[in-house]
């Protein structure tokens, strides 16, 4: 596939207020607003496109008013702050546009030379909008609404005319350029009169013709689609053009169904762009935000898009885009080459994720739409490092109008952060999450695992699942969660207690690139496929926002294992084509607790290694081995990289470090930890941050090395010393390039990643378990008499598969469609059937134990 860059994000605008839904398909009245000889609307007080009298009633027209409500904004008084500060503000801003413009050959104006593809249309559309929205001292205002017109047919002839030739980034041609020139058209309505409407329309049609919603490929998936298609009803509004508004609805199709490969949504709630880039943030964002408008304003129109598969971008937003998003912003780990581009940017990607979802929630059920105004309550109010209502208010008007009214709505709770693992297996990434207080010892549901599961669901034939349920296949919700509220009950055996953290895991497989780079963006982000950990303890949301990417060591990225040779700005092939040809990537969860693995392949290196992490309630278990390369250069591993200047101790005796306000590292007796606390400055402005970094040097072309510790997050320094006092609290299993396992007794959980096939016998064996073939099985004893068996194929070719558990087991008392067979008696053997068409999805048997 020929993959290119498109843009920096395209944020689309509001609606009404928490609870205003759009109204399907309003012909509202329309009255004269006084002063200015053009009707208004009765609701807003904006300027509609005008229908001659006594013609038959325009379908488009509703469309327009409903465009300029959802995109503009509306739904908050004018007059009441800080709408009118910023209302006034954007007419000040829109004046001096008008004052500046000056139209010359090679510009619209002096400080914008042409082509000017992004700056020039975005000032029009700023322009139209002054003159669209009420409260800006431009409203209904006769000359802007010329000017803007005059400046899209300026703009039309000497730039964006039709047979002109598109040069440089296509995006801008096909997407961003025409996206404002066609908004800022339609908001000054009858204003840009025939024959430059016509003009207008036909240099889009140059640029983005039919044909180009034929196939979906190229730079027609995804997110781009989306767009696309919204640049073509654009057209068709502006044109009253029936047939491309049918074009525009239908060529969302190939968008909505789960995909097994490529670009769009995956069963397990990934979501991937440029075939090999996970990416919620940026691109998923502007996809989700690109259908919760269209849905919004061609709602009960001829158009509306009602194919039944559209419930799939309903389900994302737990499913795939809520995983991904903590206290409000957008985890880096699904954001590609966007994670540099700007400080907090995580941040704005999450408030973007939020404003599509509280968008998309007045086309949804009443129930989705209940929920995720609770879910994105609680990430407003849990984001104290970039607060999403203030930052709404700079940029998005009608967003910030939603959000201030689910805010002051008692009747909305605010939904805690859901404890519990996602796995996200056909992306290579893991996000887990513990409780933030020790919860009631309420007995668990379902026989051990506390999973419930939709009886509606079919895990043998991939029928749909609730993404809040769903733990036998990776969801995130912990059982101890009532879906709608996020209030936590059941037992949390092992917990320290106190605040709650937030670990991501970034990976990189056959089919996910360790890193992608573009434009001129991330050229230094080549190991964050190299199982870059993430994570975030309470206070922590800033850790990798607050210009971390510009400042940090690209060689020593937290978690990952990485030669040390130097490598190139941009190093491997653009838009995320580093796939290594490692295949077992992944793991088993049963969506409380996880063990994940990867088999890595260096970036551009001679290096492999198996490196395993065990997710748990208060500790992140990290094991490495088989660590071998012949770079000529050291190899390390990185315990830790912390943007801080908190003071650290460590303890080489006892096998111990601690940060400050951070967390723990807990290494055996004899591990010498590695540790730097420096200055790093970078970005354009040199920005300087502190920074600790704890290492482990394996040397130069190490033969088998390995490595194993253990991450408390936000541990106290009591905490991590008693933890390191018992050596017995995890024990490991094994740690070879064979199998890596550990078991964790005051849980009664054993997990292990079966790196190679082997016999069910000592030579395929750790602790009690045994398996026939490569794959991860985790199992988990509640205490009550029976456990739950957790196997998966993160490989994706097995055809068969036999796990052994030497344990004495009664009887099976939920199977599962794969499970072909089940011995019990003085050990337990299971036999399943095809999982490689799983997708690496996590596949629970209960038992009673013998």
């Amino acid at each position: 596939m020929n993959r290119h860059s498109r843009r920096s994000f395209l944020q689309l605008g509001g609606v009404a207020a928490a609870g205003a839904l759009i109204p399907a398909y309003d012909a509202r009245p329309e009255t004269a607003h006084p002063g200015t000889g053009h009707a208004m609307t009765a609701s807003t007080g904006t300027t509609p496109p005008q229908t001659a009298p006594g013609t038959p009633a325009d379908p488009f027209t509703p469309l327009r008013h409903r465009w300029r409500d959802v995109t503009a904004g509306s739904g908050f008084d004018a007059t009441a702050e800080p709408y009118r500060t910023r209302l006034a503000r954007l007419g000040r801003r829109a004046a001096g546009y008008r004052d500046a413009m000056a139209p010359a050959d090679a510009s619209l104006w002096p400080d914008l030379a042409f082509p000017s593809l992004g700056a020039t249309p975005a000032r029009l559309r700023t322009m139209a909008r002054a003159y669209a929205l009420p409260g800006t001292g431009l409203t209904g205002d006769a000359s802007l609404a010329a000017a803007v017109a005059d400046g899209v047919d300026h703009y039309r002839r000497r730039v964006y005319a039709a047979g002109a030739d598109q040069v440089g980034n296509w995006w801008y041609w096909q997407i961003g350029t025409p996206r404002n020139l066609l908004d800022a058209a339609l908001l000054i309505g009858p204003h840009l009169a025939e024959p430059r409407g016509r003009a207008l329309r036909e240099a889009v049609d140059h640029f983005v013709p039919e044909c180009r919603l034929d196939d979906y490929d190229g730079t027609s998936t995804g997110a781009n689609r989306v767009d696309l298609c919204v640049v073509t009803l654009l057209r068709a509004v502006l044109g009253s053009d029936p047939a491309k508004a049918a074009l525009a609805v239908s060529a969302l199709t190939p968008v909505f169904p789960h995909v097994s490969e490529g670009d769009g949504f995956y069963r397990d709630g990934s979501f991937v762009q440029h075939t090999t880039v996970p990416y919620q943030g940026t691109y998923g964002a502007s996809l989700l935000s690109g259908l919760a408008t269209l849905f919004a304003v061609l709602r009960g129109s001829p158009w509306e898009v009602t194919d039944p598969n559209r419930q799939v971008v309903l389900d994302s937003v737990e499913r795939t885009f809520a995983p991904v998003v903590h206290d409000g912003f957008c985890m880096d780990l699904v954001s590609g080459r966007a994670v540099g581009r700007r400080p907090y940017g995580d941040h704005d990607r999450g408030r973007a994720i939020a404003s599509a979802i509280l968008l998309l929630g007045e086309t949804a059920s009443a129930a989705e739409r209940s929920r995720w105004q609770g879910m994105v309550k609680g990430w407003a109010l849990r984001n104290t490092h970039r607060p999403m209502l203030g930052a709404a208010e700079g940029d998005d008007l009608g967003f910030h109008a939603r959000l201030a009214a689910i805010l002051d709505d008692d009747a909305v709770p605010a939904a805690e952060e859901p404890a519990g693992h996602r796995l996200l297996a056909m992306s290579a990434r893991a996000v887990h999450r513990a409780p933030r207080i020790d919860p009631p010892t309420n007995p668990p549901t379902d026989l051990g695992t506390g999973a419930y599961t939709d009886p509606r669901t079919d895990l043998g034939t991939g029928a749909y699942t609730d993404p809040r349920t769903d733990l036998g296949t990776g969801a995130y919700t912990d059982p101890r969660t009532d879906p709608a509220r996020g209030a936590q009950g059941g037992s949390v055996r092992g917990a320290r207690g106190g605040s709650g953290w937030c670990a991501g895991l970034s990976m990189a497989s056959h089919r996910v690139g360790h890193y992608e780079h573009g434009n001129g963006e991330n050229l230094r982000g080549w190991h964050t496929g190299s199982g870059m950990l993430y994570w975030w303890a309470d206070g922590h949301g800033d850790q990798y926002s607050d210009s971390f990417w510009a400042t940090v060591d690209p060689y020593r990225l937290p978690g990952t294992t990485v030669s040390t040779r130097r490598l190139a700005d941009g190093a491997g092939e653009a838009w995320g084509d580093t796939c290594p040809p490692g295949r077992w990537v992944g793991g088993a969860t049963d969506g409380t607790y996880a063990t994940v693995g990867q088999h890595l392949n260096g970036f551009e290196s001679s290096l492999e290694a198996f490196k395993s992490w065990f997710f748990l309630d208060d500790a992140v278990v990290c094991l490495g081995a088989g660590i071998t390369a012949e770079d000529g250069v050291p190899v390390e591993t990185v315990v830790d990289n912390r943007r801080t200047g908190a003071p650290l101790v460590v303890d080489d005796g006892m096998g111990w470090a601690h940060l400050e306000g951070h967390g723990g590292y807990v290494l055996p007796c004899g591990t010498r930890l590695r540790t730097l606390r420096e200055e790093r400055a970078g970005g354009r402005d040199r920005m300087t941050r502190s920074y600790v970094t704890l290492w482990l040097d394996h040397g130069v072309d190490p033969v088998s090395a390995g490595y194993v510790y253990l991450l408390l997050p936000g541990a106290s320094l009591a905490e991590t010393r008693a933890r390191a006092a018992d050596p017995d609290w995890a024990r490991v299993l094994a740690n070879t390039a064979r199998r890596q396992g550990v078991r964790i007794p005051s849980l009664g959980i054993t997990a292990v990643n079966f790196w190679n096939a082997g016999a069910v016998s000592a030579a395929g064996t750790a602790g009690d378990l045994a398996a026939s073939a490569p794959c991860a099985v985790l199992v988990r004893e509640p205490g009550d008499g029976t456990a739950t068996l957790t196997v998966s194929d993160p490989r994706r070719d097995l055809d068969e598969l036999t796990v052994t558990w030497n344990r004495p087991v009664a009887g099976v008392l939920r199977g599962h469609p794969l499970l072909a067979g089940a011995t019990t008696g003085a050990r337990l053997t299971l036999t399943f059937g095809r999982l490689a068409g799983r997708g690496g999805a996590s596949n629970t048997v209960t038992v009673r134990l013998g």
